[in-house]
């Protein structure tokens, strides 16, 4: 979609989530941004390339140990299972995961869900052809929008969630129990196979956020390339630098993006007053104890199970039981 005239009145936009979110995020103080707005076409692409980085450990360790305990992870999941997969991206793990069924025990169907429609579509068309035995069902949605969902009522079977790349860590305490609680209830009777990142050595953290190759920093930046193609915004990219750090206290990193200078930013019609150094917050990345998700599961309704974890224990991968249809989420 090519940049709208600056002029485009607001109206024309108000239909809009992302246009909603970023006119209140930059309203408030401080000034944030929910993540999941990272993922347009070029920016799920730009992922991609983070997750191939040497600096960015997650996707790599998180690889391994489904490499390395697949076969586990199977028998829990069970044969002929119905996977549903949150912020599917690429598709890319889920061949991971399925590589390690037997033929009796394969998946019946596979409802990947992402908030990238394009991306998702070319994403399935591929999977399509790799695995034409696996009946795949795109689904370009919220996942965090229970509406959203109605497609996944084809879902008949039992139904085992998947939530890699510990995307969890994105939300803050009360997001993350919303999707948990979410989840126990659209997973009724089967389960989640979810992982999760671990607190560690704040170095290893500030590389993998802080790569050589500047590729977070073009996808931090990409949100605002992003604003100016949809949303009638003119963000001078230039004038926002891309600033990552780990705060010990809260367990988490942040990414922002700094105003280099003193400047006015427009977006679908409204202006926004930056002062040089202020920021606008785009990603929190929480990073857990085992215990300490174990228990946020037990939380939201779910019966902690197995875990498994890379031997230097950077990163981990938990089943999560759901309750058997009809006993309901505590």
């Amino acid at each position: 979609m090519g940049a709208a005239p600056l002029g485009r009145p607001r109206a024309d936009l108000s239909d809009s989530a992302f246009c909603r979110d970023l006119l209140a995020g930059l309203s408030h103080t401080p000034r944030s941004i929910a993540p999941k707005y990272f993922y347009d076409a070029q920016g799920s692409a730009l992922f991609d390339r983070i997750c191939e980085l040497p600096e960015y450990y997650p996707t790599r360790t998180e690889r391994r140990i489904l490499e390395r305990y697949g076969r586990e992870m199977a028998e829990v999941i069970g044969p002929q299972a119905d996977i549903i997969e949150f912020g599917a991206g690429s598709l890319e793990k889920i061949r991971f995961l399925l590589q390690s069924f037997e033929a009796r025990t394969l998946p019946r169907r596979y409802f990947p869900i992402d908030i990238s429609a394009a991306h998702l579509e070319e994403a399935a068309r591929r999977m399509h052809v790799e695995c034409p035995w696996l009946e795949v069902r795109p689904v370009a949605a919220d996942y965090m929008n229970e509406a959203q969902l109605k497609r996944l009522d084809a879902a008949t079977g039992r139904r085992v969630g998947f939530f890699p790349g510990s995307t969890i860590g994105n939300f803050d305490e009360y997001e993350a129990m919303t999707f948990l609680r979410l989840a126990a209830r659209l997973l009724e009777g089967g389960g989640l196979l979810v992982g999760v990142d671990l607190v560690k050595d704040p170095q290893i953290l500030h590389r993998a956020y802080n790569d050589t190759q500047g590729v977070t920093a073009a996808f931090n930046l990409n949100l605002l390339r992003r604003a100016n193609t949809e949303l009638s915004a003119d963000f001078d990219l230039g004038a926002f630098a891309h600033y990552a750090f780990y705060d010990p206290r809260k367990r988490r990193i942040e990414m922002h993006l700094v105003s280099q200078c003193a400047q006015t930013v427009r977006v679908a019609g409204e202006s926004f007053d930056f002062e040089e150094g202020e920021s606008l917050h785009t990603e929190s990345s929480h990073k857990f104890t085992i215990e300490g998700f174990r228990k946020l599961a037990v939380s939201a309704g779910f019966r902690p199970g197995p875990v498994w974890t890379d031997d230097a224990r950077l990163f981990s991968v938990h089943w999560l039981g759901s309750p058997e249809r009809g006993a309901g989420a505590s």
